[in-house]
């Protein structure tokens, strides 16, 4: 295991980064790459997790409510420092903790961010997220379809080793694994798998 997804949700809920310690707890005391998500609204808090560790930062509900913003993001930082967060319920984006419809459709969405360079994206599918019923390996396979070169991320539903081997077999570029690990369904020797 060499990444770690960390999503501030203390900074989700309230605008902007409030957990930048516990980043800088992980980083300075780990070899891990952090993606750090969770409140990041302005350029002073992507300054801030990126001089608390992060090794790239993702960009959800920001990057529907302020292309501009994540536009100016990737030109400063590069396209490889910024994760696009695409969370999807039906094929349209949401936000704002998935309690708003973000309006756009995925694809419209990916193709916006894919002429602005982005590389990585984290795609979750709210209706599979917790669940522990396997990921959406339709939804997935439709975005590697029609980007090929996209580094695409599952989030949401993996509850076996089984799955992560699907999605490698898929040419994901990862998996976010949380509830299948917390509740000793993936053990870390199996994440080791994929080091």
């Amino acid at each position: 295991m060499q990444y770690l997804h960390v999503v501030d949700l203390d900074g989700a809920k309230g605008g902007k980064i409030i957990n930048h310690k516990v980043l800088q707890e992980i980083t300075s005391n780990t070899k891990l790459k952090v993606d750090f998500g969770g409140g990041i609204k302005s350029d002073a808090d992507i300054e801030l997790a990126f001089a608390n560790g992060a090794n790239q930062i993702t960009a959800g509900s920001i990057a529907v409510k302020d292309k501009a913003k994540v536009t100016e993001w990737i030109k400063k930082y590069g396209a490889e420092k910024i994760i696009l967060g695409a969370d999807v319920k039906n094929e349209t984006i949401a936000i704002s903790g998935w309690q708003e419809s973000g309006n756009i459709n995925l694809n419209d969405f990916l193709d916006e961010y894919i002429d602005l360079g982005i590389q990585y994206v984290i795609c979750t599918d709210i209706a599979k997220d917790g669940m522990l019923q396997g990921p959406s390996l339709l939804l997935y396979s439709d975005i590697l379809k029609r980007y090929p070169k996209l580094k695409l991320i599952a989030s949401g539903g993996v509850a076996e080793f089984d799955d992560l081997l699907k999605l490698e077999d898929m040419g994901l570029y990862g998996a976010i694994v949380g509830k299948a690990f917390y509740e000793g369904k993936i053990s870390l020797d199996e994440l080791k798998h994929f080091a």
